[in-house]
């Protein structure tokens, strides 16, 4: 089995050993050197998955612990990937994860080697999203929605994705960076300018699901500021014009919104019809991730932003992924997605 570490940034401590399914708990001490009294001596808890390959993180303590600089929050928890960076208080003591396999290379070492021979690896069915950029910008965008003939023909100029981002390379190894990557595949990619990329869902969830990024780099909903609004409005227009030139918009509903706690990183805006006709829909954390307040409304997330400058998401917001099944239309309860997915042949169009 592999081992995990977590390795400390420069001038930091030493590194200290994550055991497998095991609760480790760090912050203030002689483990990690730190001596800040912001920091709690419980500040943060840790735990690897050494078979996935990745640590789920846990703020214990009051001030903030952040991964890739998005407040985890407190009680809150969230996953961490080589390749990410844990900052364990206030933004400071920077950390990172190593997946040791019995070869003794790590798992970054092992996947760098990987991407000398192939594309990065997309996220899995259990996600949520996608993404990859064009090496030359094309004057037009033609799209595949669903693998029909439907074509949407957007009429702005595409860019390359080099004038609308970093030159600072990522780490695309990890499915939960699979949006990096599938945000410059010309073959994901439904339309782009110079703001925003769409991109088909590799897993949609419904009839049209489609994916809007910017190319400017935002983690999640919590690095979203006052400055960001318009950025977020433009995102808006682009989905409401992916559904005005959709061939069934005339007989199919749609939302556009975010995931409150999204699995993949990256900002990114959902358009997805509300058929919920899909093979890749499987699990009650697919459905409630759409159908409950965990998804939240465009609208609704730029008036909060316009307002208070920046995004809240309720707390405990994950428990929201395990109500019961219930019909979006109907409000009726069902005990199994194949029960549910029969039953919302009631409400398809005829």
């Amino acid at each position: 089995m592999r081992t995990c570490w977590l390795v400390p940034g420069e001038g930091g401590g030493r590194r200290l050993p994550l055991a497998h399914a095991a609760a480790v708990v760090v912050g203030r001490g002689p483990e990690t050197g730190i001596t800040d009294r912001r920091c709690s001596r419980r500040q943060v808890q840790l735990k690897a998955d050494c078979n996935k390959g990745y640590v789920t993180v846990k703020q214990i303590g009051v001030n903030p612990t952040s991964v890739d600089l998005v407040d985890v929050g407190k009680d809150e928890e969230v996953k961490m990937r080589p390749g990410q960076v844990l900052h364990i208080v206030n933004k400071l003591y920077p950390y990172t994860v190593q997946f040791a396999e019995e070869s003794g290379k790590t798992v970054t070492e092992a996947e760098e080697k990987i991407q000398t021979e192939k594309r990065p690896c997309e996220d899995s069915s259990e996600n949520d999203d996608i993404e990859n950029v064009p090496r030359k910008a094309k004057k037009t965008e033609v799209v595949d929605t669903q693998g029909s003939s439907a074509e949407l023909k957007l009429s702005k100029t595409s860019v390359s994705p080099q004038e609308g981002t970093s030159s600072k390379k990522e780490h695309l190894g990890h499915w939960s960076q699979g949006l990096k990557s599938s945000m410059q595949d010309p073959k994901m990619q439904v339309y782009k300018d110079e703001k925003t990329v769409v991109i088909k869902d590799k897993y949609p969830k419904a009839r049209y699901h489609w994916l809007i990024l910017p190319w400017e780099s935002i983690p999640s909903l919590k690095a979203v500021t006052r400055e960001h609004l318009g950025l977020l409005e433009h995102m808006h227009a682009v989905g409401e014009k992916m559904i005005d030139q959709c061939p069934a918009r005339g007989s199919l509903e749609f939302r556009l919104g975010y995931h409150a706690i999204p699995s993949m990183s990256h900002l990114h805006l959902h358009v997805i019809s509300q058929d919920f006709d899909s093979a890749a829909l499987k699990t009650k954390k697919h459905w409630n991730s759409f159908t409950t307040e965990y998804f939240l409304n465009s609208q609704d997330v730029i008036e909060m932003v316009r307002s208070k400058g920046k995004v809240t998401v309720k707390d405990h917001a994950s428990e929201l992924l395990k109500l019961p099944l219930r019909c979006h239309i109907c409000k009726q309860q069902l005990s199994t997605i194949p029960q549910l997915k029969e039953h919302l042949r009631k409400h398809w169009p005829k």
